[in-house]
């Protein structure tokens, strides 16, 4: 049986090839993006099934790394995805942005520049908003904890001390590194990158946290204010 589109509902799939089947028997470890996608939907639209809304998805965004940072309303500009099926993408995303960042079975170490960029870098790259983040380091300088901060045009109101070491001196912290993406993929700071690292740097100096770094991240180029003596 087919819809008016000639495309098969799940239900008349197989039952080896659905992927609520397909998980009991191979596990969810070993599911393609698209089946573990079409299980976060349930159901498809009216002109195609899960699998194929889910494919579409992936293909229009680049696959899973596409969906983080998109909004409910970007979402809801595919067909076949309504309110719920947004809320519960952007359900499953911020657990997946919680686990990775503030759950670490290990514990990386930031050593250098080098180091910040690789944490930073492949997070941060693809987002099509600014992000700005604040990476919590402890005495030994590894990741405690990695907050977001702000999303959008980075400006003093949206960036505030008071939201950036919120977090670090409730988690002890003992420094900061700054981080935050220039869709355009040129990692040049603005006039406002620079007035917000100084005045994040001096509110650092008042309450005892250092901000060892803040890094731009553009597409595979970075710019790291200490590297070139602004921190």
């Amino acid at each position: 049986m087919t819809t008016g589109t000639n495309s098969y509902k799940i239900k008349d799939y197989p039952q080896e090839l659905r992927p609520r089947e397909r998980m009991e028997i191979i596990g969810a470890q070993n599911l393609s993006d698209r089946e573990l996608l079409a299980l976060i939907l349930a159901t498809g639209g009216r002109e195609n099934n899960v699998l194929e809304l889910s494919e579409g998805i992936l293909n229009k965004y680049g696959g899973l790394s596409g969906l983080v940072g998109l909004s409910q309303q970007e979402l809801m500009e595919n067909r076949g995805i309504g309110q719920a099926k947004a809320t519960t993408i952007l359900a499953v995303m911020e657990i997946g942005k919680r686990i990775s960042s503030k759950h670490l079975a290990y514990r990386p170490v930031i050593t250098g520049v080098d180091d910040a960029v690789q944490l930073l870098m492949e997070k941060m790259r693809y987002l099509d908003r600014e992000h700005f983040q604040a990476v919590l380091l402890n005495t030994k300088n590894a990741v405690l904890e990695v907050e977001d901060i702000s999303v959008g045009t980075l400006n003093s109101s949206l960036v505030h001390p008071r939201e950036v070491f919120k977090q670090a001196v409730k988690k002890s912290a003992n420094a900061v590194l700054l981080g935050h993406n220039h869709p355009s993929g040129d990692p040049t700071p603005s006039p406002e990158d620079l007035q917000i690292t100084k005045r994040l740097a001096e509110a650092g100096k008042l309450i005892g946290i250092e901000v060892l770094d803040h890094i731009i991240i553009g597409d595979k180029s970075y710019y790291s204010f200490k590297e070139q003596g602004l921190l």
